[in-house]
């Protein structure tokens, strides 16, 4: 995650732009890419769907773009997550995963392994995230949403990300963690440092790692001492055919459920608000429902908001454990692949006017959280929080609007999330006070 400064906006709301392209193909990870991808995307699915690129980090991968294709590599068990099957280059050493987790030993986590292992780490912590413990969880999401708003309601301007997509998530994910509420400020501090400093130089990200894994260990000997109905003492309590969790998968589960789960959820979040502001049309749809007390184009309104701009540009690294072929591309054993699930899931092949934004669309499946065994964990508790966040904002500040030009808001640059660096906004402050949670 590096900032730029990108040019245009999404294209989707002002216009495609000229994709730059020579013999190669359009140039990736411009500042004008990070704004609007989707023209390059769509040049890659017709000209070249398994594209061989170099990274910003040096690091030479496999781009994976057409839905049928990136359905087929998000289940081919022949792409390991762990990478150990990458012989990384010594320019590439390290710059294929989350910068800091090895340090921090914090590389046993969901994202990093295969079965068995996998099936096992996954099955101990999805009973968190059952339909039931998250409709459980519904309450607490509602008040953490009003709780924030009620902070600039009166103030007629906000920055929704920072203001409200950025902090909804954490207090959210730290309360179903376990993380006492005395200490979820610096957890939000941490996570900041991961938004603000993430790219360029690494060492954001790998300051934030290590600090948390500092608080982790100390938190998982205060939660051995004193367990509670928590996701980290259910973790420590956890035994799966006589196996506990040592201590380093036990945080190592803990920071990833925290660092996957909370910028997933901003950006659905930023996203979504920043595609209703620029759509009208759908957003007064919403509006109309919701004040109809009708939900059901809230719930396809959110898939749709995942599809048409979703939170996770790329799926996260992926490598060949042996030599394989995706759309008629011959894959070297050990390459890295990236699948593209934003390009994926504006493929015409699969979806209708796929450049179109329509909150009642059905036949949505598509691959904003993933495909197969490693289909996105924590997505009932995202989209419970999209939902909740989108209807709320749209009940309690009714004519918000956004408050630049679509060409002047920033977007943060990266390889595997898409997100908002700022969501200006302004709206009548005389608005609805929430009433206060018991």
């Amino acid at each position: 995650m590096h900032d730029q400064q990108p040019a245009p906006s999404s294209a989707s709301a002002v216009g495609a732009p000229e994709v730059p392209s020579g013999a190669q193909g359009p140039e990736l990870f411009t500042w004008e890419f990070a704004s609007d991808p989707y023209p390059a995307y769509a040049w890659l699915r017709e000209n070249s769907p398994v594209h061989r690129t170099t990274l910003p980090s040096g690091v030479e991968a496999w781009l994976v773009t057409r839905y049928a294709d990136a359905r087929q590599a998000l289940a081919d068990q022949r792409l390991s997550k762990n990478p150990a099957h990458h012989d990384e280059p010594a320019h590439a050493k390290g710059k294929t995963g989350i910068p800091g987790e090895r340090k921090a030993e914090l590389m046993t986590h969901l994202l990093n392994i295969d079965p068995p292992d996998h099936t096992r780490l996954r099955r101990l912590v999805s009973k968190a995230f059952t339909p039931r413990r998250v409709a459980e969880f519904a309450p607490r999401v509602q008040e953490l949403t009003d709780r924030l708003i009620d902070r600039f309601a009166q103030e007629g301007s906000a920055d929704l990300i920072h203001e409200f997509a950025f902090p909804l998530p954490i207090y959210a994910i730290c309360d179903l963690l376990g993380v006492p509420r005395e200490d979820q400020d610096d957890f939000r501090d941490w996570a900041g440092m991961m938004i603000r400093h993430g790219g360029g130089p690494r060492g954001g990200v790998a300051r934030s790692v290590k600090k948390m894994r500092g608080y982790l260990a100390e938190l998982i000997h205060r939660k051995r001492l004193d367990p509670g109905d928590d996701l980290i003492s259910g973790l420590i309590r956890a035994s799966d055919h006589g196996e506990h969790l040592t201590e380093n998968e036990a945080a190592a589960m803990a920071f990833i459920l925290l660092f996957a789960g909370f910028e997933t959820t901003v950006n659905l979040i930023g996203n979504g608000v920043y595609a209703l502001l620029t759509h009208p049309e759908q957003r007064e749809r919403l509006q109309r429902a919701l004040a109809e007390g009708d939900t059901a184009l809230l719930e396809t309104g959110v898939e749709e908001l995942l599809r048409f701009d979703g939170p996770v540009e790329l799926a996260t690294w992926r490598f060949a454990t042996e030599p394989l072929t995706i759309g008629g591309q011959e894959i070297a054993a050990g390459d890295p692949v990236l699948v593209v699930l934003a390009a994926a899931d504006r493929d015409p092949a699969r979806f209708d006017d796929p450049d179109t934004l329509d909150l009642s669309r059905r036949d949505n499946q598509h691959l904003g959280y993933g495909h197969g065994i490693h289909y996105c964990l924590g997505a009932p508790l995202a989209r419970l929080e999209g939902q909740t966040a989108l209807a709320t904002l749209l009940r309690r500040l009714p004519d918000l609007q956004l408050a630049a030009d679509p060409a002047d808001v920033r977007w943060r640059g990266g390889l595997i999330m898409r997100g908002l660096r700022t969501l200006p906004v302004e709206f009548t402050t005389a608005q609805e006070t929430a009433p206060r949670q018991p």
